[in-house]
């Protein structure tokens, strides 16, 4: 564990200082953490937020990988590291090893189509953990969870809490659960206009969006017009903020603060890689080509 802490600390600084650092304004680093310790964790929040830092991703469920759940004190550390620092914890879904299937030989359509599923999981188990209601500074991104299925999951939250709460022991003390989500989490979608649409059921300042490149969920390089279209009819000030504007209050990000407004519209931007190959080409035709593939002919392929 120790060779492998110094392993992460030595990303850390790559990731931090070259990769992200080569490009100021254009990339938000993000840290990997030392799962296996909350103290470890806790103690590298405050090493890398010393670099620039400000948020660390993580598992969507420790229990899997053989650590206490987020029910248990055994984080707290992590937790007060995270809000002394202003620190997103930026959870990514199926990191646990676990993922919304439905038998082995179902298609991998399932597991793709249900992965937001697998983030409203998470934002259940870290939102009734009292948790957040600890450490109301706290901030959790739900990187690639979608927006959409918010408002039906706040709504059902606090059902659940107004109806069960005297024999489940829970307590909000004045908020509501939905007023706790919109306090402490941020969601991400790569492209959705059912979020969008809901975007003030949802709250304004608890969406923003992502591009998820390289993966193949990802829209670029034509995200731009993708998103023109989804957001029609949505005033630029909502725009910015689910565009930028919430992403640079969440993680103390300023890219302006390095670039100009004027070198980060589209047009500059791909002026500014004019020359290089940025078309769509992909690399596992060969590997996981074939009709219908299912999880189980996934996992054989990519031994």
């Amino acid at each position: 564990k120790a060779f492998a802490a110094d392993l992460i600390r030595a990303y850390n600084d790559w990731h931090i200082g070259d990769w992200c650092g080569a490009y100021p304004g254009r990339f938000i680093p993000m840290a990997l953490p030392m799962i296996w310790s909350a103290d470890e964790c806790a103690a590298e929040v405050r090493r890398v937020c010393e670099l620039g830092c400000h948020s660390m991703t993580f598992t969507e469920n420790p229990v899997p990988l053989g650590q206490p759940s987020f029910h248990d004190h055994y984080w707290n550390p992590l937790w007060e590291a995270l809000v002394d620092c202003g620190t997103v914890l930026s959870i990514h879904l199926g990191s646990s090893g676990q993922m919304v299937v439905s038998a082995p030989d179902a298609p991998m359509d399932v597991m793709i189509h249900m992965q937001p599923m697998n983030t409203s999981i998470a934002a259940s188990d870290l939102l009734w953990s009292t948790v957040p209601r600890r450490y109301p500074g706290l901030k959790i991104a739900l990187s690639e969870g979608g927006s959409g299925w918010v408002p039906y999951f706040m709504d059902r939250a606090d059902k659940t809490y107004d109806m069960h709460h005297l024999w489940t022991g829970q307590s909000f003390g004045d908020l509501k659960p939905s007023d706790v989500f919109r306090r402490n989490f941020l969601t991400c979608f790569i492209s959705d206009p059912v979020g969008v649409a809901l975007r003030h059921e949802i709250g304004i300042n608890n969406l923003c969006w992502e591009m998820d490149y390289p993966h193949s969920d990802s829209n670029w390089p034509e995200a731009p017009e993708e998103l023109v279209e989804v957001f029609e009819g949505v005033p630029d000030t909502d725009i910015d903020r689910i565009t930028h504007l919430n992403a640079m209050d969440w993680f103390n990000y300023d890219p302006f603060s390095v670039l100009d407004r004027s070198d980060c519209t589209v047009g500059a931007l791909r002026a500014s890689v004019a020359g290089h190959d940025v078309s769509i080409q992909s690399r596992d035709t060969g590997r996981h080509g074939g009709k219908n593939t299912s999880l189980q002919d996934f996992a054989v392929k990519t031994r």
